[in-house]
């Protein structure tokens, strides 16, 4: 007995991590709020701005993208308006209208009925939209990028650079990629459903866009998609009827097919169709 009282005493310090350790656990928190983020088969708007001005971008779009679809959509957007809290009239304290818009982010009830979601993307410049029905991304881009060039002397953007609309997204891998691209081309290159063009015989380009992604070289997007395109169309990069449009970030991948006037509308760059001769570098 007297040995196994000697035994303990030897080992203090074990028996008081443990109970250490013990402590350590704690009850989760119940009040956590819904983060936003990008799910397969989601539709949405890549969108790049100024340097540090990700904050100041998400505002200005978010209030210019409600109100092109009232323009657009009229009462049908106008249902979702109580969803989203308007943000016009930033000007004196700009800190606070920002907090305001990422408490309004946060609200997951606003979510669901929002027609455009902001998602926190960790990449310098760039943001990303989610939209939902009656929002078709890429008409929606189109009709702003027309609009802005025939008009170029109403400024209505500050801080956004290159809208890129995405009819579909999903995960930036091989199995993914077929899945994407066969849900976005099929109805504009073989006619199942597809409404923007008639389907006949067409030239297309693919240009795929990756960001901090190493997986899926560009070479074989191209390759995969170029073979889901198939016949009777033909390749042409210069003189192309569509564009496939191919944004790899990370671990997620879009697509959407744009038209032929994409070059024309300085490939929906909206501060180079405002300023086509300052030329500025995206980040």
């Amino acid at each position: 007995m007297g040995h196994d009282k000697k035994r303990k005493s030897e080992h203090p310090k074990d028996e008081s991590m443990k109970k250490k350790a013990k402590k350590q656990w704690r009850t989760p928190k119940k009040n956590f709020s819904y983060a936003p983020s990008i799910n397969p088969g989601d539709a949405g708007i890549w969108a790049t701005c100024d340097m540090h001005k990700e904050g100041l971008c998400t505002v200005e779009l978010k209030d210019f993208f409600a109100e092109y679809a009232r323009l657009i959509y009229g009462d049908a957007a106008t249902s979702h308006a109580s969803a989203t809290e308007s943000t016009q009239g930033v000007s004196d304290d700009i800190e606070a209208e920002i907090n305001k818009e990422v408490r309004g982010i946060q609200d997951s009830t606003s979510k669901h009925d929002a027609l455009f979601v902001p998602v926190k993307i960790d990449i310098q410049c760039v943001l990303f939209f989610k939209t939902r029905e009656p929002v078709e991304p890429v008409s929606f881009v189109h009709r702003i990028c027309e609009d802005t060039f025939n008009n170029k002397s109403l400024k209505r953007t500050r801080f956004v650079k290159r809208l890129t609309p995405m009819t579909r997204m999903g995960k930036a891998n091989e199995k993914s990629l077929e899945e994407v691209a066969k849900a976005v081309l099929e109805p504009v290159f073989h006619g199942a459903g597809g409404r923007m063009w008639k389907i006949t015989r067409r030239q297309f380009a693919i240009r795929p866009t990756t960001r901090n992604h190493h997986t899926m070289k560009r070479d074989d997007i191209i390759k995969r998609v170029a073979d889901l395109v198939g016949k009777p169309h033909t390749v042409d990069l210069t003189h192309f009827d569509y564009l496939v449009l191919i944004d790899v970030y990370r671990n997620t991948l879009g697509m959407s097919v744009v038209s032929s006037d994409f070059e024309k509308l300085k490939r929906y760059n909206l501060a180079e169709i405002y300023e086509p001769d300052v030329r500025k570098p995206e980040c």
